[in-house]
Formats: structure tokens, C-alpha cells, sequence
């Protein structure tokens, strides 16, 4: 029996979605589970998988289209059935292409990897296919092979630099923004106007109203991470280089087993409603060359902290591939944003709506402490806990933060 596909909600803000690419051609034959799209969100290219197994029979909707949320974009069923398009989809019949509507700043493309032209999306979009294909990420044509993020294209138009005579720094030897400003260093300065990306207008967007909606308030707290990194240090010193610990990973679980003792920090509000989430999945803040980009780590409480590593590794990996799948970004309850590769003490996060809570984590240093009243050199870490004021209270934050505290500086506990 034929099944019609609807472009997913791929988020709680989400109102419509761009279809990059048809991983499935029609006539294909399709397993659930198996990646049938390829479809730009706000936030990210997302992979999203098939709900049940079949053959494409039908793609409504052409590679590059803007579709609303619910819309249909394609039609499952056997090899042999009839499809009676009409009736399954009302007379609106197939979308057409973005392109073939007015542009605007709001509607640019911004795809976290490149992507081959293929011989469906040469015939929605006109251009050749085969090895001397150009692609064309929305921002202009690209030879075959030559990939770049549109803030590098667009910075490399605007300066006149070739981008052909650059060797890109990111995925699948992508240019990217600093790989351009890398190669103008040395040039006469000059102001420049460089568009806002998608991505980045989302953000300041979002960040904007979570500013000016949500009664932030903050606490500040410095961790003895002396016996994190020492017990680190240890677990690593036995494991492969590929299976080992991040800090990050410490940080997360902690989060995640202090949140099962204070709900209303793994919250959200809805109207008079304060929603305490029965799941704990702990956003992890990733930086890309268009923004920073959450992925999730899902019941972060429940898993085995080797485990927890090993799925954080996978998604972050996706997320900087440009290969991520909805369940990889979207659910979070918390959010932790760790900033301690860039050597900073400390810093404040904007809370990530709808959560109630964000911590922000700074560098682990080395520094004097007093221990049973003699000066010593110990490792410490500042950690600074943003909160809703309309969901919890300075006292219930702080308690938190106690507990956060012991899980930190006794991670034995995160292994049991």
C-alpha cells in the first residue's frame, strides 16, 4: 500500500525545511532506517532516515526545494502497485525548486558539507552531470571535486581570490572561512560587509529572545579537578587512542546524575506549566566554521560513561562531517558549554530555549591552593551555571552545583 512521506519537524521552532538531496532515487528500493534525504534545518544538513521499508515510487519535491513542515515530498509503495499521485496528495502535485523563488538573504543556503551533483538534481537544476559536473551549493557554480562553505565563497568573491588556488582545512577538503582569511593575510586592509549566514542569523535570533525573554541569573563555581585528570589520565593510559576519555565526557555524566536530583533544572516552562523532562539528554555545544551547533547526548544518566564516550564521539564526528540525523540534535534538556580548549578561566552561556539551564565550563589550570593549610600546586576548573529564574531559584541552583561539585571532584562515583 502506498505511504506518503512528509517533510518531518525536525525541531520545535521548525516551520520548513530545504531539501538538499535525494539519497533515494525514485524506483530505488528503500530499508526503514536507511537515509532516504538529505534536508536542511536552521541549524543543520540533517540525514533523515526512512520510517518503513519500500521503493521511491514518486519525489514530489525537486533537490534544493523549500517545503513546509507536514508537506509531502515523496511516495512509498511497491514496484508494481499503481500511484495515483492525486489522490494520495490533492491536486497541489510535486513542489517546485527554491530557485524558483525570489531570493532573499533570509532563504540562503547554508550546507555544513558539499555535496556531488547527481544526475536527479542535474535535471531539477539544469546543469550537466557526470565527472565535469559543477556544483552548485547555492551561491554560485563550483567545478566538480571543489567544495567550500558559502561564508568562504561568498569572502572570497567579495576580496577576488581564487578559491581553486586554495587547499581547504575541513571536511573532505572543504574551504572553509579561515582557510580564506588565512590566504588574504598580508593584503591591505579594508572594511568589509559580509552577509550574515542562515545559521548565524538563526543564532543570534534565538539567543537574542532567550536574552530578552528569560530572567537569566548566574553562579559561578571553582572545581578541584586534580583527581578528574588524574583518574583520566589513568583510564587512557589503558585504552586504544581512538576509545579514549575526553574531559568533556566527565563533564556530561556529571551534569546528567546531578540533574536526576533536581528536576527543575531539567525543565522546561509551557504557559504556567513548568514540564520536568523524564529523559536527562545533555546538549553538547560543537563549534563549526558557521556556528556553534548542539548535539545531544541521550539519557546521558543511564549509560556507562565508556558508552557515553563512545556515542559522543560517533555524533560530534557526524556533526563536523556535515552528516548529522535529527535524533543527533534535537531533544536536549541541558546543555553543557565547554570552552576549556581555548584556554579561557571562565565565561557565561546564554541559556538554549527551551531549557531552563546551561553550565558553562572553563580551562583546567594549574595554580596555588591551599590544602590543610599548606600552599600547594593544584588543578582547578571554573564552572558557571546560567538559569531561568521563572523555573528555579538562586538556592536550588547552588544546591545543584554542590552536587555537580562532588560528582567532579570524586569521578570514581560516574564509574559504578
Amino acid at each position: 500500500m502506498a505511504t506518503v512521506i512528509n517533510m518531518p519537524k525536525l525541531g520545535f521552532d521548525m516551520a520548513e525545511g530545504r531539501l538538499i538531496r535525494w539519497v533515494k532515487a525514485q524506483d530505488e528500493a528503500v530499508q526503514k532506517g536507511e537515509v532516504l534525504a538529505e534536508i536542511e534545518t536552521d541549524k543543520a544538513t540533517v540525514e533523515v532516515e526512512s520510517q518503513e521499508s519500500g521503493v521511491v515510487r514518486v519525489h514530489l519535491v525537486a533537490e534544493n526545494s523549500l517545503v513546509p513542515v507536514g508537506s509531502p515530498i515523496a511516495i512509498l509503495g511497491t514496484a508494481d502497485e499503481a500511484i495515483d499521485v492525486e489522490a494520495l496528495v490533492g491536486k497541489s502535485g510535486p513542489a517546485r525548486p527554491a530557485a524558483a523563488k525570489p531570493a532573499s538573504p533570509e532563504a540562503e543556503t547554508v550546507s555544513l558539507r558539499g555535496r556531488a551533483e547527481t544526475p536527479a538534481a542535474a535535471a531539477a537544476t539544469g546543469l550537466p552531470a557526470g565527472p565535469h559536473a559543477l556544483e552548485d551549493e547555492g551561491d554560485g557554480k563550483l567545478p566538480a571535486g571543489l567544495r567550500a562553505t558559502p561564508v568562504a565563497r561568498r569572502l572570497a568573491r567579495e576580496r577576488g581570490l581564487d578559491l581553486k588556488s586554495l587547499s581547504g582545512s575541513g571536511p573532505q577538503g572543504r574551504i572553509l572561512k579561515s582557510d580564506v582569511e588565512s590566504a588574504l593575510t598580508g593584503s591591505a586592509a579594508a572594511t568589509q560587509r559580509v552577509q550574515l549566514s542562515k545559521l548565524r542569523a538563526i543564532i543570534g535570533r534565538r539567543m537574542t529572545a532567550s536574552k530578552q525573554s528569560l530572567p537569566h541569573f548566574y553562579l559561578t563555581a571553582d572545581l578541584d579537578a586534580g583527581p578528574l585528570m588524574a583518574l583520566r589520565a589513568d583510564l587512557n593510559s589503558r585504552m586504544p587512542q581512538d576509545q579514549q576519555f575526553s574531559v568533556n565526557d566527565f563533564l556530561v555524566k556529571s551534569a546528567a546524575l546531578a540533574l536526576r536530583e533536581f528536576p527543575n533544572l531539567n525543565a522546561s516552562l509551557e504557559g504556567e506549566e513548568i514540564v520536568r523532562h523524564g529523559q536527562i539528554n545533555i546538549g553538547v555545544a560543537v563549534a563549526m566554521d558557521e556556528g556553534l551547533l548542539t548535539v545531544v547526548a541521550r539519557d546521558a544518566d543511564q549509560k556507562p560513561l565508556r558508552t557515553l564516550s563512545a556515542e559522543l564521539r560517533q555524533v560530534v564526528a557526524r556533526a563536523r562531517e556535515g552528516r548529522v540525523r535529527p535524533a543527533d540534535i534535537e531533544g536536549s534538556t541541558f546543555t553543557v558549554s565547554n570552552l576549556g580548549m581555548f584556554q579561557l578561566d571562565q565565561f557565561t552561556a546564554i541559556i538554549n530555549p527551551p531549557e531552563a539551564a546551561i553550565l558553562a565550563v572553563g580551562s583546567v589550570r594549574q595554580e596555588p591552593v591551599v590544602v590543610d593549610g599548606q600552599i600547594t600546586i593544584g588543578r582547578r576548573m571554573r564552572v558557571t551555571l546560567s538559569a531561568d529564574h521563572r523555573v528555579t531559584d538562586g538556592a536550588e541552583a547552588a544546591r545543584w552545583l554542590q552536587v555537580y561539585r562532588s560528582y567532579v571532584e570524586h569521578p570514581v562515583h560516574l564509574l559504578v
